[in-house]
């Protein structure tokens, strides 16, 4: 069986893939600055025998074959490529040597996974009963992220489903997970910044206090999600960072604050939006303060279609253990995978890759983020198994 063929091939080539993911994690480059990765790819692909698109929609690498034995079906394979601003706090070979960044999600592994399931696909081209495109797309860490502009680009022109997968640290090896409809949300964010009156820290009586006019926005803008979105939504105002004042006994002049919503539904996103301009006008003037609000759109909602979420249920039994293959919580997390699943059928999944006895217990983001390898075992067969089932249920 073709599938088993391309299976054996992957195990023979794990050893290869994992010196890709260790070169990879020592040579980490942020979104939108990736370099270096891009070529890495390109020449591994161009070795193979494909023919390479680079550049596309920026920084990405786009690669297509056609099977031998097509149905006319064409199913692409994504994989992102960017690292994180953190600086890696891991004690092992192949620890980042660019300081202040570090692959802290698992795209090393995704990048890797993908670059050998090209290596087996071209060595069975006669085999395949359909076409693949792999995307290797750039910036997925940071909105507006690379995913749109590659497919502004064309990466799905003549596309018929699209399969993503996750390595998962907070998922024990061994594990797959996904679910139909919204798995991921929509991820946006905001900037506000408050402009009081500063003076002398034993004088409060003669300022505008930014940093309790600050204090008391953070406060409130929770009352949003308390008590104005419905308690059977999902949503999340979370204020990540508040920079203001100069001394201990100085009254601030000005704050900035940043910060993310994060909910599954745009009705949500609509009423969190407004709501809070009203909240934090409201609790500025009750300050005599001034304030700037900037609200931005980021990733929309990641939402499985429902047919190829049940695929992944029955597929999945190919890659794990029946009883492995789990129905995947809701995330607060985002992606950009999302804008793919708005233009063409698709599952985005997750793939489990923490071992507590090797210590693998670090959220992803963390500066000691790290995953067990044979997940891009699991995460290869995983793509592989959607796309070869996609192709013959079809043809």
């Amino acid at each position: 069986m073709l599938r088993d063929k391309l299976y054996a091939q992957l195990e023979e080539m794990y050893d290869e893939m994992v010196g890709w993911r260790r070169h990879l994690h020592q040579y980490p480059e942020l979104s939108f600055m990736e370099k270096a990765t891009p070529v890495f790819i390109a020449d591994k692909l161009r070795s193979y025998g494909y023919e390479v698109r680079e550049h596309v929609g920026g920084n990405g690498v786009v690669a297509k074959i056609s099977g031998g034995k097509t149905s006319g079906i064409t199913v692409a394979l994504r994989a992102d490529m960017d690292a994180l601003p953190i600086q890696d706090l891991k004690s092992c070979e192949y620890a980042s040597t660019v300081p202040g960044v570090m692959h802290a999600c698992g795209h090393d592994g995704h990048t890797s996974s993908l670059l050998a399931i090209a290596k087996v696909l071209a060595d069975q081209k006669e085999q395949l009963p359909g076409n693949f495109v792999l995307i290797f797309q750039h910036a997925e860490e940071i909105s507006p992220g690379g995913a749109n502009p590659m497919i502004q680009d064309g990466v799905l022109d003549g596309v018929d489903a699209i399969y993503g997968v996750h390595l998962w640290s907070l998922l024990p090896y061994g594990t797959i997970s996904s679910r139909s409809g919204a798995i991921m949300a929509a991820s946006d964010e905001f900037k506000i910044e408050v402009n009081g009156k500063g003076g002398h820290g034993g004088l409060p009586h003669q300022t505008v206090d930014a940093v309790v006019v600050s204090s008391h926005i953070v406060v409130n803008l929770q009352s949003i999600v308390s008590r104005n979105v419905d308690p059977t939504e999902s949503c999340v105002i979370s204020v990540g960072t508040i920079n203001g004042g100069t001394g201990f006994n100085v009254i601030a002049e000005s704050t900035s604050m940043i910060g993310t919503v994060r909910t599954f539904h745009p009705d949500v996103l609509e009423l969190v939006s407004t709501r809070m301009e009203e909240v934090i006008a409201g609790t500025c003037k009750m300050f005599h303060a001034d304030y700037r609000f900037e609200y931005n759109r980021g990733y929309p909602p990641v939402i499985n279609h429902a047919g190829e979420a049940e695929r992944f249920k029955r597929v999945g039994q190919q890659v794990v253990d029946q009883a492995q293959v789990l129905e995947s919580p809701q995330m607060m997390a985002g992606e950009d995978f999302a804008y793919y699943l708005q233009q063409v059928p698709g599952c985005f999944m997750f793939v489990g890759a923490g071992n507590e006895e090797q210590g693998i217990v670090y959220p992803h983001h963390h500066p000691r983020f790290d995953f067990d390898e044979r997940a891009m075992l699991n995460g290869a067969k995983l793509l592989l198994a959607m796309a070869l089932d996609r192709m013959q249920v079809i043809a």
